[in-house]
């Protein structure tokens, strides 16, 4: 099977953990602060704006705590977007306010992002789709003209910038996701950004029960009674650990070589695509954009999609559609809403294979059933069933 998602683990992974190991220490502890450290170099941050936590969609139900967003309150966000942002957000008594995206890029742009501001509109919640950093200049801009907190769900732009700026460092909260279908991967986890370093210093508080303290073993230094609790807000534990940034730091490591191979991957669709009949392409970066090369996706007939889709897995090549608009799902009440560009890319777009592990036959063998499962379902929709 050629696998839409695929992580690249090795040697210098294993011998990472195998050191945890032999330290003893597999929780969070010196491992993780160097893991922090050189993720917050890599998005140009302090050390101490960056929290390893166990998974990006915990990082987005931390966003909405420190936001105190509540009944009453709006958060803005693309329909095309991942389950847990809304989750997050609805959780609170909140009330997701989705707004449309362009059906190529399918990410939204400024103009559709003021469309949806309401007069209670305390956040605004973008993705970075596929790792594109899409119109975030703009947002960013918008939202502090208006007043209201921008969080960038970068869980697909680990690599991502516009400009000389790092995707997630636009706006004021940010959440990256390592899990095991990422470019950058670390089994479970995810990192936590805060522009401003109060929020960022009460994030690491709550990620790990409120504790004013990391551990009593730290706390011992300073204190003849280290046991004692000082808890101020309640939090929960989502700290990461030893273990996974070990691994994080490897992956940070082979990041540049990655990325590298994905841009390849991405750049020979495009060559072998590119005279297609029926497979519509997506639209190359801007002049000044970086990104990550998490999805590659193309357009196709609505008329032919799924039966493309279930020829491809018939072939052994697993395609997908992310994500499904999340304004047709009843439980956030806004079904009544249309919004012309999701809609079109919920019926039209499909995922391609895009990873480091893929080989150049994988990439020819992708394009060349995509090219004939467009053609025979598109003189023959229904396959001759």
């Amino acid at each position: 099977m050629i696998n839409v998602f695929q992580p690249s683990l090795g040697e210098k992974e294993l011998a990472a953990v195998a050191e945890v190991f032999e330290s003893n220490w597999l929780g969070h502890g010196p491992r993780t602060k160097a893991f922090e450290s050189e993720f917050a170099a890599h998005i140009g941050a302090d050390p101490e704006q960056v929290v390893f936590i166990n998974s990006c969609t915990a990082g987005l139900f931390l966003a909405t705590e420190l936001l105190e967003l509540g009944p009453g309150d709006d958060v803005v966000m693309p329909s095309v977007s991942f389950v847990a942002a809304a989750n997050a957000v609805a959780a609170t008594g909140a009330r997701p306010v989705f707004c449309d995206v362009d059906p190529r890029t399918l990410n939204p742009t400024a103009a559709q992002v003021e469309s949806a501001l309401t007069a209670r509109t305390k956040a605004v919640l973008v993705l970075h789709y596929g790792g594109y950093p899409g119109d975030i200049a703009a947002i960013a801009e918008l939202c502090r003209a208006r007043g209201v907190k921008l969080v960038e769900d970068a869980a697909c732009a680990v690599a991502s910038r516009a400009g000389e700026t790092a995707c997630g460092t636009f706006g004021d909260l940010a959440v990256w996701s390592f899990d095991s279908m990422k470019v950058l991967v670390t089994g479970d986890g995810g990192a936590f950004y805060a522009r401003d370093p109060e929020l960022a210093r009460r994030a690491r508080t709550l990620a790990y029960h409120g504790l004013e303290q990391s551990s009593g073993f730290s706390a011992a230094k300073v204190s003849h009674r280290w046991w004692e609790l000082n808890v101020r807000n309640f939090g929960r534990r989502i700290i990461g650990n030893d273990v996974t940034a070990a691994i994080g730091s490897v992956q940070l490591g082979r990041l540049p070589e990655n990325i590298a191979r994905r841009r390849e991957v991405a750049e020979t669709y495009d060559r072998l695509l590119s005279d297609a009949a029926g497979v519509r392409l997506p639209p190359p970066l801007p002049e000044g954009h970086t990104g990550s090369y998490y999805f590659y996706w193309v357009r196709l007939d609505p008329a032919v999609r799924d039966q493309v889709a279930a020829d491809l897995l018939d072939r052994g090549i697993y395609t997908t559609f992310r994500y499904p608009p999340l304004h047709r799902v009843p439980a956030y009440g806004a079904t009544h809403l249309r919004l012309p560009g999701a809609e079109e890319a919920a019926e039209t777009t499909l995922l391609l294979p895009l990873h480091q592990g893929l080989d150049d036959t994988d990439v020819r063998t992708v394009a060349d059933e995509l090219r004939k499962a467009v053609e025979n379902r598109s003189a023959d929709p229904a396959g001759g069933e």
